[in-house]
């Protein structure tokens, strides 16, 4: 006889099933919902309802909610086992350092029984410019933009949560994301509008991931990932930004893009293009291969694009 101790064990078997709840199903998130096995419960948190169609025909039951509206969300209380929290903190909040969407999900989690294994993507740009050198997972976060300081309090929240709530919570620290099957997901659009890149003395390196390994990655985190642990989701590839470039000008047939000074680059390209030119990195993935046991389908970017 299964023991009533075991709070699954009380309860009718269908719902002992894993219940596996997303959280910002966009195409990562899809592309997760497309990988689990048929035998998990998936469901999705939507504020859309005009998506609430597509969802049911993946196969997923969609719940409508809303990160910005706390009473929303009342209802993920004990409704999943597992979630996946992809879903990015709001650019126009007051306080532009903080993650209100990631603090209004993890108290409706924390209302009734917290979910065995959170897994939550984050940004690699919360290391700032690390001047091209390489970053492992211990490296101290130095954020430089907005956008990645807003990670960096969300990571917090979600480690504080693990702690408190005993859930097993993993951080990915993601780099560029990029699919041929992927709205603005290659370099093509930018190669045929011709914007610059750096010349080579003043160049950056960039870092990538496939989106179908990263949705591997959230899976293995999700299942296999160790607890209040952080994991670079990001390939074996080490390119310059002009580099990256030039290799995807030349499997697209294109003419490679014209290369600027950084002083000539400050006048001509827009600011949002610009800081990505400001932070040169290379991450360290050993975790992913080793600690996750992920073997990545696309190694590299010239693998992931000539797709």
């Amino acid at each position: 006889m299964r023991s009533n101790l075991n709070p699954l064990g009380a309860l009718p078997s269908r719902f002992r099933r894993q219940r596996v709840l997303i959280v910002g199903c966009g195409d990562v998130g899809m592309r997760v919902a497309r990988q689990l096995p048929p035998r998990l419960k998936l469901i999705a948190l939507t504020s859309s309802a005009e998506r609430l169609p597509a969802l049911r025909a993946q196969g997923i039951t969609p719940l409508l909610g809303n990160l910005d509206d706390r009473a929303s969300l009342r209802r993920l209380a004990g409704l999943a086992t597992r979630v996946v929290h992809l879903a990015p903190p709001p650019s126009d909040n007051p306080d532009w350092r903080s993650d209100p969407r990631t603090l209004a999900l993890l108290r409706a989690l924390r209302l009734r029984s917290p979910p065995r294994s959170l897994v939550y993507g984050s940004t690699s740009g919360v290391y700032g410019d690390c001047q091209g050198a390489w970053v492992r997972e211990t490296q101290p976060v130095n954020p430089n933009t907005p956008r990645s300081q807003r990670r960096v309090h969300a990571e917090g929240l979600l480690r504080l949560f693990g702690r408190s709530s005993g859930t097993q919570v993993h951080i990915l620290r993601i780099p560029g994301i990029y699919a041929s099957d992927r709205e603005g997901g290659t370099p093509r659009g930018r190669l045929l509008r011709g914007t610059p890149v750096l010349r080579r003395e003043d160049d950056v390196y960039t870092n990538h991931i496939h989106a179908d390994d990263l949705a591997r990655a959230c899976l293995a985190a999700l299942w296999r990932g160790k607890r209040q642990r952080i994991t670079h989701a990001s390939d074996d590839s080490q390119l310059l930004m002009g580099d990256y470039f030039d290799l995807a000008a030349d499997l697209y047939q294109l003419p490679r893009p014209a290369r600027l000074a950084r002083s000539t680059a400050q006048q001509q390209l827009p600011l949002m293009l610009l800081s990505f030119m400001d932070e040169s990195r290379r991450l360290d993935n050993q975790r992913l291969k080793k600690e996750l046991k992920l073997v990545l389908r696309y190694p590299t970017v010239a693998q992931g694009l000539a797709e």
